[in-house]
């Protein structure tokens, strides 16, 4: 039987150009190419789950635009529950930008637009009406009065609540440190705890003060260098795959949709920050960020692949 997760978040549809750098202000470039893709964490994070094996049910908000119906089309041929993405009906549906350098690393300009207009009534309307939920993901795409909402409710029934903790705007959440796991990036977990990132053993310390500060169990995720860990049993290191990198658009999504899919089915700690390591290098062999997310299958065979993956202590390779 699949776990039911619930996803609240953002809805975008993405404009994708491929191009050697930003442009810098005045500056006017021509991007190799470009395309329109479904996008959003809310939505990526959706998409990532389902493929992954869960049933999702996704809280959302879109504009009354052509946009707003793609995406949710989008995301109904993924068996996706779409029936609490409400539709705004003066805000257009977000937006985002995003250049893919050679390297493949991205840079992401966004409009949030009707995101921004899930409100705490909507939030609270939505799970009124939802049966079953194992899981609870969360990002901070939507008002973080509406994060709150989302996290006091799941507290209250008793399930877990995981928090991507992206993209930070003003301020935090109230209750973000009473999520069950929160999966910030290098600068996202500097901003949580006021500690700097910028090398792996200062990021083992961040991931310690995430989970001093009640966060069960505390995650900061580096890229190409992996991940570090720190719950009850201490500080472990992923260590990253060695993939070829297309475009790294959609591996933060994958990673904590695949984190949030294996606690919620029940699997430890390392077991389930090696599935997300491994779902999030797989994110990154294609470009595009639903249409380079992993299934179970493909995760599970990717593992099998490679062997065993050894946990560590430290910040050695």
């Amino acid at each position: 039987m699949p776990i039911a997760l619930t996803i609240v978040g953002n809805i975008n549809v993405d404009f994708l150009f491929r191009a050697e750098k930003p442009p810098s202000p005045g500056e006017n470039l021509v991007a190799k190419d470009h395309q329109i893709s479904p996008g959003g964490k809310g939505a990526n994070q959706a998409v990532a789950a389902a493929r992954l094996g869960a049933k999702v049910t996704v809280v959302g908000r879109v504009g009354r635009d052509p946009f707003g119906q793609l995406l949710t089309r989008n995301l109904e041929r993924e068996e996706i529950d779409v029936s609490r993405i409400s539709i705004d009906p003066s805000k257009p549906t977000g937006t985002a930008f995003v250049t893919v350098m050679p390297s493949g690393e991205n840079a992401i300009l966004s409009s949030l637009g009707a995101n921004l207009a899930l409100n705490a009534t909507c939030i609270e309307q939505a799970f009124a009406t939802i049966e079953d939920i194992d899981g609870i993901l969360v990002q901070l795409g939507i008002p973080l009065s509406s994060v709150d909402r989302v996290i006091q409710i799941g507290t209250d029934l008793g399930v877990p609540v995981f928090l991507d903790p992206t993209p930070i705007r003003d301020g935090l959440p109230r209750l973000w440190r009473y999520c069950t796991s929160v999966t910030p990036n290098q600068s996202e977990a500097a901003l949580l705890t006021g500690l700097k990132t910028s090398n792996i053993a200062l990021a083992f310390a961040a991931a310690e003060k995430m989970h001093t500060m009640g966060v069960r169990r505390g995650v900061v995720k580096l890229g190409s260098k992996g991940c570090v860990l720190f719950d009850d049993d201490g500080p472990r290191r992923v260590r990253p795959y060695d993939v070829q990198v297309v475009d790294s658009t959609g591996a933060g999504d994958a990673f904590a949709a695949a984190l949030a899919v294996r606690l919620t089915e029940g699997a430890d700690f390392d077991e389930a920050a090696i599935f997300a390591s491994a779902t999030a290098a797989m994110a990154c062999t294609k470009a595009g960020a639903q249409s380079s997310l992993p299934t179970r299958q493909q995760v599970e065979s990717f593992l099998s692949r490679r062997g065993k993956r050894k946990m560590l202590t430290s910040g050695a390779r």
